[in-house]
């Protein structure tokens, strides 16, 4: 799947990948991890993102691979969009990464009439789309968008939870730079590929077990919660 290709995520549908990686033309790396959220949901998904925890919570979500979590950027209470997430994590027994993570509108990266359609039918019940950076300095266009790779978290509901579809670009933007595929791929390695898949596994897995419980819980004043029985 090339980034243009990505409407695709907000069709019900099985993708040709759904779990796994591939090398594309360009020499850049697409990730793609599908993860079942039980108790979740899409809602829960995007609230977690606007919530933006601090290291403690960070931790928390990801006890093994995630160190520290700070936020910069347009920080609204009820968007996620244009915030961004300074982060240090392990990438499942790689060296630790600093990371920047640009949130962005899904209007950048899906067609709107589409996108709008698909969160109607309820095909889409949460996303959450940015911008990549692979060190806290990551390059920028001038106006401000990060430069580096491209991730999308695409959320449906069902009976028993939200699907997640995960899907990562990296090094989307180093043909930009004159590099050619075979330094791009050389600057992705494929074990780059398969930390990074395990690692977005194991994190959302993670997250699934206690977010049902903490979004239930700062949501009580204006939807007081059931007792379980």
């Amino acid at each position: 799947m090339e980034l243009h290709e990505v409407g695709s995520l907000l069709e019900p549908a099985p993708l040709p990948l759904e779990t796994g990686w591939e090398r594309l033309a360009s020499g850049a790396l697409h990730v793609a991890v599908r993860t079942d959220l039980h108790g979740c949901t899409g809602e829960m998904l995007e609230w977690w993102f606007r919530w933006r925890c601090t290291t403690r919570e960070y931790v928390w979500w990801h006890p093994v691979d995630h160190v520290s979590s700070t936020w910069q950027g347009t920080l609204a209470p009820d968007t996620h969009i244009g915030s961004e997430h300074v982060v240090r994590e392990f990438f499942s027994g790689l060296p630790d990464q600093d990371l920047v993570i640009q949130f962005r509108d899904p209007a950048e990266f899906f067609e709107p009439d589409a996108y709008g359609k698909a969160r109607e039918s309820g095909a889409v019940t949460g996303a959450v789309v940015g911008r990549l950076g692979l060190t806290h300095e990551p390059p920028r266009l001038a106006d401000g968008r990060v430069l580096g790779g491209r991730l999308l978290h695409i959320a449906r509901d069902t009976g028993w939870g939200a699907a997640l579809r995960s899907h990562f670009f990296v090094g989307l933007d180093l043909p930009d730079q004159g590099l050619s595929p075979e330094e791009v791929a050389a600057q992705t390695p494929e074990e780059f590929g398969r930390a990074l898949l395990q690692h977005a596994y194991d994190e959302f897995t993670f997250l699934s077990r206690f977010l049902p419980a903490l979004f239930v819980a700062e949501h009580r004043d204006t939807r007081p919660p059931r007792n379980p029985w």
